[in-house]
């Protein structure tokens, strides 16, 4: 499938950051917002949402017909990873303005047939600043087995955080997210259509949790970059756990691991706030 005419294509969303919004945000993520006005690090994932009607929605439960991003016929959709740079805190009440923009396309053959990799930029603004710049990486797969076993074992941790994903757990991020994706809360279209042995946990929600780890056991560092892959699936309701280590004074390797192996990567970049 040629989607090169799809590259340069741009979308808008304004949100309020509504303060009721986050609350349950902290509540689905277990973390309470207490008098902060500054929106968490990831946070943001859970509002610039565009909804679809039913009826533009696939089997899958993601939007078949986007206004945005191309079709991609019956392909699975896996969020893979990304970068990010923060520049300054989003704000809670305070209106917001996302822009995003296809930056690219590209169709490889992996382990599980073929695999298409969209890139796309978003710049989140607020009073006319930059506030964060992040590149998100999209693959669709061809429908096939999914890949479950960790192959790197994960390095030794200095801080850790453990997380039981069970399917309350993954709902509410799912509702909070307005995340229609089945394979986060069907249990019997996830083991029956794509193949997993249990629901999926959110790359998003992963991703947040390894950044939560980190800030809890640094008070005092600011996350300046982030970077960030999935490199298997965490499945409901098996324990994981969230950690990391420093690696110098102003970077840190991340990581979610599950029985010794890793599942999820990161690199960050800090300074004292």
């Amino acid at each position: 499938m040629d989607f090169s005419s799809w590259i340069g294509r741009t979308e808008t969303c304004d949100d309020t950051l509504d303060p009721i919004h986050a609350q349950r945000v902290a509540l689905s993520l277990d973390d309470p917002l207490d008098s902060r006005r500054d929106l968490p690090l990831l946070w943001h994932w859970a509002f610039f949402v565009h909804g679809e009607p039913y009826a533009s929605l696939g089997r899958d439960g993601h939007p078949q017909k986007d206004a945005f991003l191309p079709p991609v016929g019956s392909r699975n959709r896996m969020w893979a990873g990304g970068r990010l740079q923060f520049h300054a805190p989003l704000v809670v009440g305070r209106p917001a303005r996302r822009v995003s923009r296809i930056a690219n396309i590209v169709e490889k053959t992996g382990r599980t047939g073929l695999l298409q990799f969209m890139t796309v930029e978003h710049h989140y603004t607020q009073d006319g600043a930059l506030c964060i710049a992040e590149e998100q990486d999209i693959v669709y797969r061809e429908p096939a087995p999914p890949v479950l076993q960790g192959a790197k074992p994960a390095p030794q941790a200095q801080w850790t955080q453990a997380v039981t994903p069970d399917s309350t757990r993954l709902f509410r991020y799912s509702a909070v997210t307005f995340n229609g994706h089945r394979i986060h809360y069907d249990d019997r279209y996830v083991r029956e259509v794509e193949g997993y042995p249990g629901l999926v946990v959110h790359g998003p929600m992963i991703a947040t949790l390894m950044v939560q780890a980190f800030t809890r056991a640094h008070p005092d560092l600011a996350v300046r970059s982030l970077a960030y892959r999935g490199l298997r699936p965490l499945i409901s309701p098996r324990a994981f756990q969230v950690g990391g280590r420093l690696q110098d004074g102003q970077a840190a390797q991340l990581w979610a691991e599950q029985d010794g192996m890793l599942a999820h990567q990161a690199d960050i970049t800090f300074a004292r706030s």
